[in-house]
This record gives structure tokens, sequence and C-alpha cells, in this order.
């Protein structure tokens, strides 16, 4: 088969193509023949041994990815050869076959593509177990979403509307602004690109209370971290939750003094570890995420699409910040 190796630490331009054997399916695993492969931030990190994994080299980045299964090992139950699937691992997506855990792959609608499936499961599956499983958001509450532009900012956009929620959309231009409008945003705001000042972090911190209504937000998202972590946790409303979702702008600092007088919660999101520590959990958020799917409530922005043998520009791509909603490496 071909894969996209990383064969030493470094940026994409340390990524080859190779052909090496197909690997061979374990008790307890299935093997699929990989259709589309989603990229996520964390496959910009973990080429560069800068990730919470460091798998052995060579090994090929990419975490979600969608099929057929070609093969299943000893003890599988749930799936037979020719099931349409996605799957999520840590690594291993980019190439043409990939071994997976039975318990990490999930049978898709029949009227999904293969694109959307590979741009599902990570992306959705981070927001559903952030807002419902850690923020509990309830209908009628104010969600802020920092990055709603982005895959995972843009699946919670969608959930969060699916949750009842009135959602604002902070992100860094109009032209991402009028994305998260069209995917059901309630209100934008238009937050500095680069650097910023104090009376600018202050003006963003009014910005977002005016747009939750004067209040404050009940559940801030952050998907972004760095400089903006700050002014958005000053606009959280009394007793709301500041889910830490993803630092592409850096990890922040924050003032300890915030939590104690705003009476909030600053909650971490880990979904790979809640799918490792909960699996039956995991399985049920799938399953609403499918229904939510057939239902129309949710869809992938599929925004660009790249061939194998581009998939390092796709990571690139993604690492720079300017992309709208997912980005998929088609393999077959």
């Amino acid at each position: 088969m071909k894969a996209l190796l990383s064969v030493q630490a470094g940026d994409t331009g340390t990524l080859v193509l190779q052909t090496m054997d197909d690997p061979l399916p374990q008790p307890g695993t299935v093997r699929i023949a990989v259709e589309a492969c989603g990229v996520n931030f964390p496959d910009s990190l973990i080429i560069r041994d800068l990730y919470q994994f460091r798998p052995e080299r060579p090994f090929a980045p990419g975490c979600e990815v969608s099929g057929r299964i070609d093969a299943i090992g000893d003890g599988v139950t749930r799936f037979s050869v020719g099931d349409r699937v996605a799957g999520c691992e840590g690594w291993g997506g980019m190439a043409e076959k990939i071994v997976i855990r039975e318990e990490r792959c999930f049978c898709i609608p029949d009227a999904m593509p293969m694109q959307d499936a590979a741009g599902l499961l990570m992306t959705y599956g981070t927001s559903q177990h952030a807002l419902k499983d850690r923020a509990q958001l309830q209908a009628g509450e104010t969600l802020v979403v920092i990055g709603a532009a982005g895959g995972v900012g843009l699946a919670a956009v969608e959930l969060g509307k699916a949750m009842g929620a009135h959602v604002v959309a902070a992100v860094s231009s109009a032209a991402k602004a009028q994305v998260c409008r069209e995917r059901g945003a309630d209100a934008v705001v238009v937050y500095p690109a680069g650097e910023f000042d104090g009376a600018a972090a202050r003006a963003l911190t009014e910005q977002v209370k005016a747009a939750c209504g004067g209040n404050g937000a009940d559940v801030i998202y952050d998907a972004v971290g760095g400089r903006y972590a700050e002014p958005m946790l000053r606009a959280i409303a009394w007793g709301g939750r500041y889910l830490v979702v993803g630092f592409p702008a850096g990890i922040p600092r924050l003032p300890f003094n915030l939590p104690l007088l705003k009476g909030c919660s600053i909650v971490g999101v880990f979904w790979g570890e809640f799918v490792t520590r909960n699996p039956a959990r995991h399985a049920v958020n799938i399953a609403e995420l499918f229904d939510l799917y057939i239902g129309g409530k949710i869809r992938p922005l599929i925004s660009e699409t790249y061939p194998l043998q581009r998939g390092a520009d796709a990571i690139e791509r993604l690492a720079s910040r300017q992309t709208v909603g997912k980005i998929v490496v088609t393999i077959a």
C-alpha cells in the first residue's frame, strides 16, 4: 500500500510518500481500505513530536478515516468485510489501509458520503463530548464558540443550536463570520487577527457580553487559546463553564482571581482520553451524531480536498489557520 509517512520529527516537509506492506489485522481489530481521511490540528503537532502521544516511526498522520472493511481479526463480532465504516485512531489515516480497534469503528449511514464520514468522528465527537458531557449545555443558555469557523468550531455551532442554545460565533474575519451565520449562529463577534493591546482586549470583552445579551456567556468553547482566552473569560456569566479545547494560538496564562470572581469553572476537554476510558458513552454520543446527521441538524462543511500525495499540503494548509470548515485527504 501507499502511505504518507513521518520518518523524522519536523514540519510537513519531512513527510514522504512510500510503498509498504499492508498491515495485518490483529485479534479484535478490523482493516479498512481507506477512502477519505480528515485533517485535524493534532496532525500538525504529532509529526513534530509536540502532541500528547509520540508513535514509533515511521507512521502516517491522520486520525479519522472512512472506507470499507476489507479484513477482520479474530474475535470481531460487530463487523463484516464490505461494511461502510468510519474509525478514529491517533494516527495512521493517511494511507491506503489502516488497522483499527473494533470499538473505535462505527458503521455509517447509507446516506452519508465517505468525505462527510471522515469529517465527523473527531470534530463533532469532540464538540458533542464538550457541550454535552463536560459543559452540560442546556436549552436557552448562551454559548460562545471561539474559532467558530474551523472544523470543531463549526461542529460546536451546529450542535449548540441543536441543543437549543443561543450561539455566538467568535471568528477572525468577516468572511468566516458569514460562514458561521449560514451554519446557524445567532450572533457573531470578529476578534483581532493579530496582536492587540489592553484597550482592544477590553473592547473584545464588552463586544462578547453585548452579543450575549449583556449578561455574559453561560458556556465558552475555546478552540483557539492564546491571547484571546483572558478577554473571553472576562465575558463569562456567573456560574459559567469555560471549555478548554485547543491551543493553536498558544497556551494561555489566566489570572486565577477570575474564576473566583465569576464563580465559574474552567473545564478541560480531552476527547481522546474520554473515548479510551468511556467507550460505551462514546458509542452513545456517536449514535446521537448519526441521528442528527440523518435529521439534517449537522453536516460537515468540507471546504477543501487533497489527494494522498498532497497530504502534506493539506496539513500545512490547516496549520495556517486560514481555513474554513474541514479539510479531507481523499485516498481512493
